[in-house]
């Protein structure tokens, strides 16, 4: 357990805004709005995917903002999806820099003629967070597929 000691309300406030960022993307990606996602990230962003956690060569790895947009734009084959946040810890935060992991399950639903599947995978994302203009947003975002379930739904 960490000792916990006073913080000054700058610190609240950007631990507070890291938080909703990292919301942020969960909320864009269940709602399909690619651009909304896309925002959340700096131009020069590195988004590394690895399909498999125990793996250290990535699935994918992509160098920008724009090279997002294929990315999320895959969650439309999906009828819906629920991103749902465990916890986010912050590791360090100095000035306008922070790195941080977050937990989550992701619920993607599919659907083909009568019989509807559910596919939940266990995600870790690994962020470095940076400050331009006093919003943060994710310089780095590494996401780890722990595991992934398959089945189907009544």
């Amino acid at each position: 357990m960490s000792k916990h000691v006073a913080i000054s309300p700058e610190e609240a406030a950007d631990r507070l805004a890291i938080r909703e960022l990292i919301e942020g993307y969960a909320h864009c990606a269940d709602r399909r709005d690619a651009k909304g996602q896309m925002s959340l990230f700096t131009a020069d962003t590195h988004f590394v995917v690895y399909m498999n956690a125990k793996d250290p060569t990535p699935s994918q790895e992509l160098h920008s903002r724009e090279a997002l947009a294929p990315v999320f734009a895959e969650l439309n084959k999906y009828d819906a999806t629920t991103h749902f946040l465990g916890q986010s810890t912050i590791f360090t935060l100095t000035g306008d820099r922070g790195t941080g992991e977050t937990y989550c399950l992701a619920h993607h639903v599919t659907a083909d003629g009568g019989s509807r599947r559910l596919m939940v995978a266990s995600l870790r994302y690994l962020d470095r967070f940076v400050k331009m203009d006093g919003v943060w947003l994710f310089a780095e975002r590494r996401l780890y597929v722990d595991w992934l379930e398959e089945r189907g739904l009544s």
